[in-house]
């Protein structure tokens, strides 16, 4: 562990240690070929704890929460998930994508199903839920991201902002207790922005497990508990928001946020 990552972990090892954790990477790399993409990450959430992820386009974000649910394989280290550690084994593998909800960039959806129709397909095909149960289930969800008015409509009928936020309802309906956020906003109008993040603000306050990346620094002001800058595959700071973006410990990180926060 680097000193940064030494520092920003004492300054807030009372927020992931004070239950039990969620998620643990220890020692983890992975490499794309002789591409070293993440090196040496250790990292510890606790139940409940919401951490946002910042850096420059190429710094690991993505790999990282994308390792958290075997969507990239890692090559050493461990990482474990509410007690479960992803290794080569299906079954454990299967048993963690059942908890881990993820949202990426764009929103997936499958363009000749109903919003309906997609937000009920995971519970019936993964969880064995009945279709009318299933239905039901994903419209409390759909209201929980408020669009219910458009649960039989077709994605293509729906703006960005809106299919974003059946991306997230469709996560919902698998009833996980981790969220991934792979740049949920990145793709979107600037206008249609702020609903997809306050939804994401709802759902924090409810105290689902967050792992957010993103540059949408007000967001991570207003929702983290702890904000984590990654460079070249490396952890270089973590702290609590305000501390984070007040005073900075690293070079790095300063830099980033004086292009980032006065763009």
């Amino acid at each position: 562990m680097t000193t940064a990552q030494a520092t920003g972990s004492a300054a807030t090892a009372g927020a992931a240690d004070a239950g039990a954790a969620m998620i643990e990477l220890q020692g983890v790399h992975k490499w794309y070929g002789k591409f070293h993409v993440l090196k040496d990450i250790n990292l510890r959430v606790g139940k409940g704890e919401r951490i946002v992820i910042c850096g420059p386009s190429g710094s690991g974000k993505s790999t990282m929460i994308r390792c958290i649910n075997r969507l990239e394989e890692h090559q050493r280290g461990r990482i474990v998930i509410d007690g479960v550690e992803l290794t080569g084994d299906v079954k454990n593998i299967e048993k963690v994508r059942r908890e881990v909800g993820m949202v990426f960039q764009h929103f997936n959806l499958f363009p000749h199903l109903t919003i309906l129709e997609n937000c009920a397909l995971a519970p019936m095909w993964v969880r064995k839920t009945p279709r009318k149960r299933a239905e039901e289930e994903a419209m409390q969800y759909l209201e929980r991201v408020r669009i219910p008015e458009q649960a039989l409509k077709y994605p293509g009928q729906l703006s960005g902002g809106q299919q974003q936020r059946v991306a997230i309802a469709r996560s919902l309906c698998m009833c996980p207790k981790v969220m991934l956020f792979d740049e949920p906003t990145s793709a979107l109008d600037p206008e249609m922005i702020k609903e997809v993040l306050d939804v994401m603000v709802g759902l924090a306050e409810s105290g689902m497990t967050m792992l957010c990346v993103t540059h949408e620094m007000g967001f991570a002001k207003t929702v983290a508990d702890r904000v984590i800058f990654m460079d070249g595959g490396e952890i270089i700071e973590e702290n609590d928001p305000e501390a984070f973006f007040s005073n900075p410990q690293q070079d790095r990180t300063k830099l980033f946020l004086s292009q980032i926060l006065n763009h």
